[in-house]
């Protein structure tokens, strides 16, 4: 890597971990607060992150996610459960880790199949959107059972029904956001500076 690319990648590192921090304290920003969840977009900015820069930077933009989380949790909390539950680095920062990781490794994967800049994005998107969702309402299911359940007013047993619902009311839209918008932003990026995505060719498909 040259000294340019080096400088650029440096920028562009600072640039994602700003927007991070923007996303995560500004409200409709970052996040829409729904009743008891909020429909979160950040992740979109964790999942090029880690396509551009791999998955190391994606790591790392996501546990900045998670910090930020737990700040907001403490100290803005836009649902009842925010300050319970996102306080615990195994909800907020273990599931926005992973974004980063999956993102960077899917990405990798499929772009070494179809050598498409443009669909590898597309399917990273789609796995690591999954898996901040999934992550999240596992961890809240498992370590906050009788909590969550109140706060959705239906039994601990019935709660699993709930959280699934969840990953379709949530997921679906967060899923369906990244898979449109992550593909846009690497080819603008790409297009905009020496930097293209982890492990590819100089030129965008």
């Amino acid at each position: 890597m040259s000294d340019r690319q080096h400088t650029f990648k440096i920028v562009i590192r600072a640039l994602f971990i700003a927007i991070i921090a923007l996303q995560a304290t500004v409200p409709m920003f970052g996040f829409i607060p729904l009743g008891f969840m909020s429909l979160t977009i950040i992740h979109i900015t964790v999942i090029v992150a880690a396509i551009m820069l791999g998955p190391w930077d994606g790591i790392f933009v996501g546990l900045v996610w998670g910090i930020m989380t737990i700040v907001r949790a403490y100290t803005a909390p836009t649902t009842p459960l925010d300050t319970l539950v996102f306080t615990n680095p195994l909800v907020s920062v273990v599931p926005r880790v992973l974004v980063g990781l999956v993102a960077a490794l899917v990405f990798w994967g499929v772009y070494k199949l179809v050598h498409r800049v443009s669909v590898a994005s597309i399917v990273a998107a789609f796995f690591a959107t999954l898996t901040n969702t999934i992550g999240v309402l596992f961890f809240m299911g498992i370590l906050y059972t009788d909590q969550v359940a109140s706060a959705y007013k239906v039994p601990s047993s019935g709660l699993l029904k709930v959280l699934g619902g969840l990953v379709l009311t949530n997921g679906i839209p967060e899923v369906i956001g990244a898979v449109i918008i992550t593909p846009l932003i690497v080819a603008a990026l790409s297009a905009a500076t020496h930097i293209k995505p982890w492990r590819t060719a100089t030129t965008i498909a």
